[in-house]
């Protein structure tokens, strides 16, 4: 069980409800980080304390220090202050919750560090999970999912052998627009985007939620956490998200792991593994939740899951392209400066570009994610 825990993106929706789990767990925190949201920051570090926090860029962290200074605390920023952020001694758990491929670099320094992680930023592995694995593996370092999905499959995994595994199953809500064609899907509005039927979540991964390539990025994600082939890997939509995901076995059993939409649980629960601890957080129903419905994903209107298992098929480097092509169009839709569709056929044409380098390094991977940045933001350029 953790102790003392640093979090990458503190004042993220996921950084928020890990300092709930810390008041409840009563666990010390020596290190947090956002990166424009000072007001948030200050008020966590006023109450929690922390040895170091990290902000986006120096502007901030000076006016942040003069706010924090009657208190004893180091205030960096940059990625050298997420470094060290990650890396603060005294931590031996590190959640990461940043958004983004900004994720990457830090992670592998508290790895490198032998910190444990509580994965809750699906980027690093899907840009660089060979290296990362193998890192964690070197260092004996628990990398524990966050998740709520790969959360469920960890629990559903527990006790059993993983050569019995016959394939795992992903559930996906289906997002606000579940249902609607591609044609109903060029006319949808970002504040109809961002409306989750079911989540509470940043603005990037609800968007991800919407367009599936949330469920896509999990894909990936699951494949290095868990060691499994493309092939054994289904994604289903289940509009209820009350069974968060689903493990068969080569005997036809199922496990499922199911509990309300409160991403507080697999929170605590990677804090606290291999133990469970009491808390007060929301229960599951069952004479409440009604049906329990299961749906196959429309990946014709939803084309991000498609390309996501393309990018997996292509391996190397295709993964990081993918990545990076996805949060330049995010981005560029959360500005309101392309449509929804807008975002997959970006994507799509970004990795239509792309040979995928097979052995690359951390170097390699960053060089790669630059490229990607910059062609999707080409592409946009060419329609405007």
């Amino acid at each position: 069980m953790a102790k003392n825990i640093s979090i990458l993106g503190s004042t993220g929706s996921i950084g928020t409800q890990t300092l709930e789990v810390a008041r409840s767990l009563g666990l010390r925190v020596c290190g947090l980080s956002a990166n424009t949201n000072i007001d948030l920051l200050e008020k966590q570090a006023l109450e929690f304390r922390p040895q170091v926090v990290a902000v986006g860029d120096e502007f901030l962290a000076n006016k942040l220090k003069t706010r924090l200074a009657g208190i004893d605390v180091q205030v960096l920023y940059g990625m050298d202050g997420l470094k060290e952020v990650a890396a603060v001694e005294e931590a031996d758990t590190v959640v990461t919750s940043v958004v983004g491929i900004a994720g990457l670099i830090p992670t592998m320094e508290a790895i490198k560090k032998g910190k444990h992680i509580a994965l809750a930023n699906k980027e690093t592995l899907v840009t660089a999970g060979q290296l990362v694995m193998a890192e964690a593996k070197k260092r004996q370092v628990e990398i524990l999912p966050v998740d709520s999905e790969h959360s469920a499959i960890f629990q559903s995994l527990m006790g059993n052998n993983r050569e019995d595994v016959s394939k795992i199953i992903l559930t996906a809500s289906g997002g606000p627009f579940r249902g609607k064609s591609g044609a109903e899907l060029e006319k949808v509005s970002l504040e109809q985007a961002l409306r989750h039927p079911n989540w509470t979540m940043g603005s990037k991964i609800t968007i991800d939620s919407a367009t599936l390539m949330n469920k896509g990025l999990e894909v990936i994600e699951a494949k290095w956490l868990f060691g499994i082939e493309k092939e054994q890997i289904q994604v289903v939509v289940h509009p209820q998200s009350v069974i968060h995901s689903m493990v068969e076995y080569r005997d036809g059993s199922v496990i499922a792991q199911m509990g309300p939409a409160d991403m507080k649980i697999p929170i605590q629960f990677a804090l606290t593994y291999p133990k469970r601890a009491l808390n007060h957080f929301s229960r599951l129903n069952f004479l409440e939740t009604g049906a329990l419905t299961f749906e196959e994903p429309d990946t014709k209107a939803f084309p991000c899951l498609r390309l996501a298992f393309e990018a997996l098929e292509a391996g190397g480097t295709m993964p990081t392209v993918m990545n990076g092509a996805n949060e330049i169009a995010v981005s560029l839709f959360l500005k309101k400066e392309i449509g929804f569709l807008e975002i997959p056929r970006i994507i799509e044409k970004v990795m239509s570009k792309h040979v995928p380098n097979n052995q690359p390094g951390l170097d390699d991977i960053m060089q790669i994610d630059n490229w990607a940045r910059r062609e999707a933001y080409n592409q946009y350029s060419k329609n405007k």
